[in-house]
């Protein structure tokens, strides 16, 4: 498996934990699993974590032609098939893989490009986008992806014109620690989880939660998180003297974070790309409903008007109003967050594993006729 990041890094996302999670199945089923991504700070080059080998080793940059090179050369090791996350920039397996491969595609970066890179480097945001949509379509033309949602397929076929019968459905697992119980914050909590980066744009849900406190003045918000944006949003909540009701809870460990998803009144997320939204679907095997972007990804992780509110990606009063009228609705919220539990207790990491097996399998048998 070859993957940019891997879930040691300190900027490890929902990519990662995709990746970790199906190599240690794999692992657990018998298969011998290698996964080479770029260094990870602080950690050994090669390590062995749940029953599989991590092979860690060059830059973010660099990791993708040093990766693509001992591929080639044999320095992992023998090979059955191989699995390419495309994370943005791809490694071009179908230009140099022999025998069966597959790759992973969580979403389109698309303007992501410009938010990550354009103010310091535009150039390579330009550079960027140009190989994701114009040049990297043309080698992947006859592979096998593999992408979490029908949203997302969509997407890849619209914006990257990738033939739409090469491309499966396999949406992401949730983790079985995440039940209901406990109970709710006695006072109105909303949170938010994932990286502090440009593209979860939380700049946008602390200022829609301060609108939405004009009508609930003990609402708070708990952001859990880490991420080189941290600085900027510290800014963003003094603006509007979110000193006392704005939380940075930085990274927390599993099991405060199911205590969080069960103590919560909503889960909301302001993001601009998704491949699928997993913090949606973990709060919702926690019990607790949605509020979120309508963006490719979140319209299948959260069944509008059922399971949680979707509203337009770039209106932060919609994002306001939807976050103030769930809160006020006691038995709306509760329905929606019993019908979140229901829908969510159909996804398990088992199932993805094996489903994304069954596509590598499908695949080396492809190639045998």
């Amino acid at each position: 498996m070859l993957s940019w990041r891997d879930l040691a890094d300190v900027e490890a996302g929902g990519s990662e934990v995709h990746a970790a999670t199906v190599a240690r199945l794999w692992a657990e089923a018998g298969l011998e699993i290698t996964l080479r991504t770029s260094y990870a700070q602080g950690q050994a080059p090669v390590v062995t974590r749940d029953g599989y080998r991590v092979i860690r080793r060059a830059g973010r940059y660099l990791v993708f032609p040093r990766a693509v090179a001992s591929e080639v050369l044999g320095r992992h090791g023998p090979r059955d098939a191989l699995v390419e996350i495309w994370n943005g920039m791809p490694f071009f397996s179908p230009v140099w893989c022999h025998g069966p491969h597959i790759v992973l595609l969580h979403h389109v970066h698309a303007e992501m490009w410009k938010m990550v890179l354009g103010d310091e480097a535009p150039w390579a945001a330009s550079l960027g986008d140009v190989i994701e949509r114009r040049i990297a379509p043309l080698a992947y033309k006859r592979t096998r992806i593999v992408t979490l949602s029908e949203s997302s397929r969509d997407d890849i076929i619209e914006l990257l014109h990738l033939p739409p019968g090469n491309i499966d459905v396999i949406p992401p697992g949730i983790d079985p620690m995440f039940t209901p119980g406990g109970e709710r914050s006695p006072e109105p909590m909303v949170m938010a989880v994932g990286r502090l980066v440009p593209v979860k744009r939380y700049d946008h849900l602390i200022r829609a939660v301060a609108e939405a406190r004009r009508r609930h003045p003990l609402l708070t918000l708990t952001i859990v998180g880490e991420g080189y944006e941290r600085e900027v949003l510290d800014g963003v909540a003094r603006e509007h003297d979110g000193g006392e009701w704005v939380r940075f809870a930085g990274h927390v460990s599993e099991a405060e974070l199911v205590t969080l998803y069960r103590r919560a009144w909503l889960v909301t997320s302001a993001s601009a790309r998704e491949g699928w939204g997993m913090s949606l679907t973990e709060a919702a095997a926690c019990g607790t409903p949605a509020v979120a972007t309508r963006i490719p990804g979140h319209t299948d992780a959260v069944v509008e008007g059922e399971t949680g509110v979707l509203v337009d990606r770039d209106d932060e009063h919609a994002l306001a109003t939807g976050i103030g009228d769930l809160i006020a609705d006691d038995d709306r919220r509760r329905r929606m967050g019993d019908a979140a539990l229901v829908r969510a207790s159909g996804y398990s990491w088992e199932a993805t594993a094996a489903g994304i097996m069954r596509v590598l399998a499908d695949e080396a048998t492809r190639r045998r006729r």
